[in-house]
């Protein structure tokens, strides 16, 4: 706890003169969909509220919004945690993601689309696994998705999925081997985007399907085996 801490200090100047939870909200996530708080740590007031800088208000307001993001979790007499996915939490939010994100793909009008954004999270996938950084490859993919999912130009739909792509990340870091888990979906992002540019709704459609049903069977896996994990760590 003593590292994150002191890496959590230096965050202190992102908050400026205009220190607000929302703020404070922004830089805990940020840290929790990183990795830096795994599932299961406790977060203690006073230690984060100083290497803040913040007061205990401002803190616990930005806990009660990351707590309604269901990255946090309050458990009685025992303080604030962030959140340990159950199997029913993985089954939920893929179903969100198949809702959004094939409606998306299936609503893309005929008209000429510039696909950039997913082209670049493709390549970053590429570079990451050349690299061996299998983490930063499922951070790739969280980029593919949300970027696909920015094809439907809705800011709402934006915000309702930042939320559900930072709660998936949780199941993330409790993963033993995160090339068995991410390796398998590079070349199918690769796949969906090569529908998507040849004007093939249907088949991206078909494709965005087939892997949202095999990322629940393997995240609902991955969460079986890491849950126990991170609870005995708590």
């Amino acid at each position: 706890m003593a590292e994150q801490l002191s890496g959590l200090a230096g965050d202190r100047a992102l908050l400026g003169r205009t220190s607000t939870a929302e703020r404070v909200s922004d830089i805990l996530r940020s840290r929790i969909t990183e990795g830096y708080f795994p599932p299961g740590t406790r977060l203690p007031e006073d230690s984060i509220g100083g290497a803040l800088g913040v007061s205990r208000n401002t803190l616990r307001e930005a806990f009660r919004l990351l707590t309604h993001e269901r990255l946090l979790v309050h458990e009685l007499n025992r303080g604030v945690f962030v959140r340990v996915l159950t199997v029913e939490d993985v089954e939920d939010i893929h179903r969100t993601r198949r809702l959004v994100e094939c409606a998306v793909v299936r609503g893309l009008r005929e008209s000429p689309r510039r696909f950039d954004a997913l082209s670049e999270a493709v390549r970053e996938a590429r570079a990451a696994a050349r690299e061996g950084d299998w983490n930063a490859v499922g951070t790739a993919d969280i980029h593919f998705h949300r970027e696909l999912v920015a094809l439907a130009g809705s800011e709402r739909t934006n915000e309702l999925m930042r939320s559900v792509f930072a709660e998936l990340r949780l199941a993330f870091h409790v993963v033993d081997e995160p090339r068995r888990l991410h390796e398998p979906y590079m070349a199918r992002n690769a796949d969906i985007l090569r529908a998507l540019r040849s004007g093939e709704r249907d088949r991206a459609e078909a494709l965005l399907a087939g892997y949202l049903d095999d990322s629940l069977e393997r995240m609902t896996e991955v969460c079986r085996r890491g849950a126990g994990t991170a609870e005995q760590g708590v």
